[in-house]
């Protein structure tokens, strides 16, 4: 026998008994009332384990019922269910500290299966991973491994400097917190940080953003608009996303970089600005660079520091601070409070993490949301992380994954729209994924052809002529290992 009373309030007499034979299968003690003064009395006398209640009741509502239950005992779960199956009352259920709520008509197995979750789940035992407490100092950047103090001493470096910098990393591994700590830090601390995406804006639109437009430049330019350089003067413009600026744009930042001045669409005075750069992206700015896509030049002035910030499967010892963190940032959002075990830290420390820190903020955030249970052990690690392979698997796996090519660009494509949030990416995303595509396709036929571009021709189902072009455009370097039968 189980031991544990649960104590169940409906005013409907067969719901009462159905709910009682169910639980009492199992071994557990059941006490039934069909009013909500004698459920109060229960409770207030300390009997229970755990209440089973209608929210429509003779004598009053059992969801006016839940908070004051929480009060007086809140280590007592509360299941709520009703006939009244509206979107209104679950929220209403979860909102006033419901461990779940169950629709009529219910499922026993249901019940019994929930019922159980809420006994054995708990507020905190020892070595369950809990929230930061309020007092403790908040960070601007969050991790103590290796590789993330290593980032905290370029930046502290950098605090009585105007340096341009470039960060790189993976999309969702904190590139605009970074960027903020630097400007937080340092002498421009007082002026603005503005932020821009660069993949986020129209290409016919960059220029206009960033620097301005007089009234009467263009269509639709109705009145004069201030540009990012303007709004930031004296602050940080933090460029995002910089390898997607159109090479046009590029060439203009080149221009306020060298001059310190710039123009706005429409204008003839020039502007002179007073702004700290730091940019930002996931992309290889070098291999852009090789294949004319980004400005040598502006590349060597954004790096004068450069800031690789590490994906989280390098710096894993900083999983249980940042789940830490977002746990308490979810409660502070009025999410529920979660405190995780070291089993289901393990599995998250074993995770691979594909979108980094963001991903895992989404999952805190899910789980603080979606779970009931007080407690997340590591069966719930497993059923959100679902089939997706941990770190060791993946190491393992090596090259001999069968990943096939669409699946490859499908999760690719998709990570990049991910980073982009609620925008689109910039316009000719079309050209930039074929030629991505085309340039290691050509690379790849030339060296098993052994540079012989008659043959590459015919692999790859082209005209010479086309071949040739391609291999211009893309700036290939052919390598001729034999005679070429040109």
């Amino acid at each position: 026998m189980s031991g544990e009373t649960i104590l169940v309030a409906d005013d409907d007499r067969a719901i009462r008994t159905v709910v009682s034979h169910a639980l009492g299968r199992q071994g557990y003690e059941v006490r039934t009332t069909g009013n909500a003064a004698t459920l109060w009395r229960w409770v207030s006398d300390g009997e229970g384990d755990l209440v089973v209640t209608d929210v429509v009741m003779p004598d009053g509502n059992g969801l006016d019922l839940i908070p004051q239950i929480r009060k007086i005992r809140p280590d007592l779960r509360v299941i709520a269910m009703s006939a009244r199956n509206t979107l209104l009352t679950a929220i209403k259920a979860t909102e006033r500290g419901a461990f779940e709520y169950l629709p009529k008509p219910f499922d026993l197995t249901n019940l019994v299966d929930t019922v159980q979750r809420a006994l054995k789940s708990q507020t905190e035992v020892p070595g369950d991973i809990t929230p930061q407490t309020p007092d403790e100092e908040p960070m601007p950047l969050i991790g103590r491994s290796p590789a993330m103090q290593e980032v905290y001493r370029i930046i502290a470096r950098l605090t009585g400097t105007d340096l341009s910098v470039l960060i790189t990393g993976e999309s969702g591994t904190g590139k605009e917190l970074v960027a903020r700590a630097l400007h937080d830090y340092s002498r421009r601390k007082l002026r603005p940080f503005v932020a821009v995406n660069m993949a986020a804006i129209p290409r016919e639109l960059i220029e206009s953003e960033l620097f301005g437009h007089e009234k009467g430049a263009f269509t639709g330019a109705t009145s004069r608009k201030s540009g990012r350089f303007e709004i930031a003067d004296g602050g940080t413009l933090f460029l995002d996303e910089i390898g997607d600026m159109p090479l046009e744009a590029q060439t203009r930042l080149l221009r306020v970089l060298q001059e310190g001045e710039y123009t706005m669409v429409g204008g003839r005075s020039p502007i002179k600005t007073d702004v700290r750069i730091v940019a930002a992206t996931h992309r290889d700015l070098r291999q852009l660079v090789s294949q004319g896509l980004f400005r040598e030049d502006l590349y060597y002035r954004l790096n004068v520091v450069p800031i690789r910030l590490p994906p989280l499967r390098e710096r894993r010892e900083d999983v249980p601070d940042l789940v830490r963190h977002f746990l308490a940032e979810a409660a502070e959002n009025g999410l529920p409070l979660k405190t995780v075990t070291e089993a289901a830290m393990s599995r998250l420390m074993s995770h691979r993490w594909p979108g980094n820190v963001r991903e895992l903020e989404n999952l805190v955030r899910r789980l603080a949301a979606l779970y009931a249970q007080d407690r997340i052990d590591q069966d719930i690690i497993e059923a959100e992380l679902g089939e997706s392979p941990s770190f060791a698997e993946e190491e393992s796996a090596g090259t001999g994954g069968s990943e096939s090519l669409h699946d490859a660009v499908h999760r690719h494509l998709t990570a990049y729209f991910d980073a982009h949030g609620n925008q689109l990416p910039a316009a000719g995303l079309h050209m930039r994924i074929l030629r991505e595509v085309e340039r290691p396709l050509i690379e790849i036929c030339l060296k098993a052809t052994r540079g012989n571009q008659v043959r590459t021709a015919e692999l790859l189902g082209l005209n010479r002529n086309t071949l040739r072009k391609k291999i211009r455009e893309l700036d290939i370097t052919v390598s001729r290992g034999g005679r070429d039968d040109e």
